[in-house]
């Protein structure tokens, strides 16, 4: 017994080492994380389509559960309310769906694409604080001082996925979704990375913890004044700030639509002119691969719109994990609820716009969005120059 003890002793020393420590609470965060993300795209699913059944007047996805009648019972047996179970069904049809792939494609690149979509969203989760702390641990995988370059360049890699299922399928309409993606997502890039440069002269700082903990103390930049724990009326200088942190609030949210490919923007499917665009000789797994890097892509589009504009995991009269760990707990919640809040009106917007126009898209993207970002850039710094 003694004996055991002092092996569980030398194993928790061992493990609280600086580098073993780091090791281990870096590999649960990240698993826990992975678990949330993954589930949250699950229910984002399920989110859209009983969103867009309410606003067609339709049922939708409502009863489903286990097939029990066909056991000889009277009626099937449904546990879950509402159709909860409906993600369950989805994803057990589309692990057992077969599998086909054309003869005509390039193989070794049309297995890759659907990979590629969904890792560069998932990678991007890295550096999100997605919490203060917890057990005095950092919520937050990868803290580095370049967290949004990061997540810029690394999801810029997703559009290699949508390029690479287009031109392995050796087909016309998956063809042409690869290459209106990519011109699409190329555009929106330049007004979605200028519209941060604001945030970044205003605050001096690329690291998004920091941002996060000047809203803690100066309030969320979109909300001048909501500070944590004591909230007050915002600052004269704070208010004329906010008129181009809300332009840069609004660009970036509109180049986000462009870039995880939703309506108005969603060009690259286009269901009903290229028969679902890059993913049309996609079946089974490799196409729910696709839309689960759509709807990643989207988690992590919100997370850093909490992070940049909306506080992160702050809330007012809401203290932060260092006073107990129950509330390191809280503020996790209270970050994904804002992300999920953004997650719905991603779905209202889908199902309220109509489709834009290729013209229209790239009027929108070179003609107005770039100059309003760039334009903006100047407005901060002569607003920040005046103010100091």
């Amino acid at each position: 017994m003694n004996a055991l003890l002092q092996y569980l002793h030398v194993a928790y020393v061992f493990l609280m080492g600086p580098v073993p420590f780091l090791i281990w609470t870096s590999l649960a965060k990240t698993i826990g994380l992975l678990c949330v993300v993954l589930g949250l795209v699950s229910y984002t699913v399920y989110a859209e389509r009983r969103v867009s059944s309410l606003m067609q007047d339709r049922l939708g996805p409502n009863r489903t559960g286990f097939p029990t009648s066909l056991l000889g019972f009277k009626k099937d047996w449904s546990p879950f309310l509402g159709g909860l179970g409906q993600p369950i069904a989805d994803a057990v049809k589309l692990l057992l769906k077969e599998d086909f792939t054309p003869k005509y494609v390039k193989k070794f690149y049309y297995w890759i694409a659907p990979g590629l979509g969904i890792a560069a969203a998932i990678i991007s989760l890295a550096v999100i604080p997605f919490g203060s702390t917890l057990w005095g641990v950092p919520m937050v995988i990868a803290n580095i001082d370049a967290g949004p370059l990061f997540i810029f360049a690394i999801s810029s890699l997703g559009v290699y996925g949508i390029v690479l299922a287009g031109w392995s399928a050796n087909s016309k309409y998956p063809f042409l979704g690869a290459i209106r993606s990519t011109s699409q997502m190329i555009s929106y890039e330049l007004a979605m990375g200028l519209s941060v440069v604001p945030i970044f002269l205003l605050l001096g700082k690329l690291n998004l913890v920091e941002i996060v903990d000047y809203q803690v103390k100066n309030g969320w930049l979109l909300a001048p004044g909501l500070t944590a724990m004591h909230p007050r009326l915002p600052y004269l200088s704070e208010i004329v700030l906010w008129f181009p942190l809300a332009i840069s609030f609004i660009t970036f949210m509109i180049s986000m639509f462009a870039e995880t490919n939703r309506l108005p923007f969603d060009l690259p499917e286009a269901e009903t002119e290229l028969v679902g665009g890059y993913h049309t000789e996609y079946s089974s797994m490799k196409f729910a691969l696709f839309f689960l890097g759509e709807y990643a892509a989207m988690i992590t589009g919100s997370s850093l719109v909490v992070v940049l504009f909306l506080g992160g995991w702050t809330c007012p009269w809401i203290p932060d994990g260092s006073t107990a760990w129950y509330w390191g707990l809280v503020n996790i919640g209270v970050f994904f609820a804002k992300v999920i809040a953004l997650l719905i009106f991603f779905i209202f917007i889908r199902w309220t716009l109509p489709r834009f126009r290729y013209d229209q898209l790239m009027t929108l993207g070179w003609i107005w969005f770039f100059e309003i970002a760039l334009v903006n850039i100047f407005l901060t710094a002569g607003i920040l120059a005046f103010v100091h």
